[in-house]
């Protein structure tokens, strides 16, 4: 598994542990909003909503909340003024990063974004300088804890998956976008636990780092990630397992 699929799996612990869950709960909220609002408010006819939702339940946000991030979104009570927009740029390394931001003032966000890929050691760059490198997946993360790789081969694949990739502790699963929500189906109907499932962008080819430059380029990913506007960052950076291994700790 790529190194920046095991930050991603890294990530997901990190934030079910993270304390600053007023950060988080904005957030998820954030994109509960703009998918209502561009969906409708009912989960059952609009994914992005059901699994935003999925989402903010498994990051702990109150159902009172949720309600009130919907009805924000489809305009049943006051604002919900969100526009989605995906930025990109280039990290140390000419690590190809793509950032999806939900904000409500676009020019703070730039200046923002800029600013951070300034101080550490990148460059914020324009419309498709690096969209071109990513393709759009679904990803299925599942713990190997109890289940075996044939059976969830056998159980994803036989549910149109495309890929099943295993690292020490969990299997990759990825689909196309529209086949995420059916193959998710078919492991929760066998019991396979899921860790996270979910749309992403998935990079075609990796830039290889060394220590200096993964350490750099983590701290990217963190800085961009804490930023209030940011929802989701991509990357295309690859970290041998020593390395990575040495900065989870």
């Amino acid at each position: 598994m790529s190194g920046h699929s095991k930050w991603h799996n890294i990530k997901i612990r990190k934030q079910a542990q993270d304390t600053k869950k007023s950060k988080i709960f904005a957030k998820a909220s954030r994109e509960i909003i703009v998918a209502a609002k561009e969906g409708g408010g009912d989960p059952a006819s609009n994914n992005r909503l059901r699994v935003a939702i999925e989402k903010a339940r498994a990051a702990g946000l109150p159902q009172d909340n949720v309600r009130r991030a919907i009805q924000r979104g489809t305009g049943d009570v006051a604002g919900g003024a969100f526009e989605s927009a995906i930025y990109e740029g280039y990290g140390p390394g000419g690590v190809a990063i793509m950032v999806q931001v939900l904000t409500d003032n676009r020019n703070r966000a730039v200046g923002e974004l800029r600013s951070i890929f300034g101080k550490h050691g990148g460059n914020l760059g324009e419309t498709n300088c690096v969209a071109w490198l990513f393709d759009q997946k679904g990803i299925i993360i599942v713990p190997q804890e109890g289940v075996s790789e044939e059976r969830v081969l056998e159980i994803a694949l036989e549910a149109v998956a495309e890929d099943v990739q295993a690292d020490d502790s969990s299997y990759e699963i990825s689909t196309a976008p529209g086949d995420l929500e059916s193959v998710k189906k078919a492991l929760e109907e066998n019991n396979i636990a899921i860790e996270s499932a979910e749309v992403t962008m998935v990079p075609q080819n990796r830039v290889t780092l060394e220590e200096k430059q993964a350490q750099q380029v983590l701290r990217l990913m963190d800085a961009l990630e804490e930023q209030d506007d940011v929802q989701q960052v991509y990357a295309n950076f690859d970290i041998p397992d020593r390395i990575m291994e040495a900065i989870a700790a």
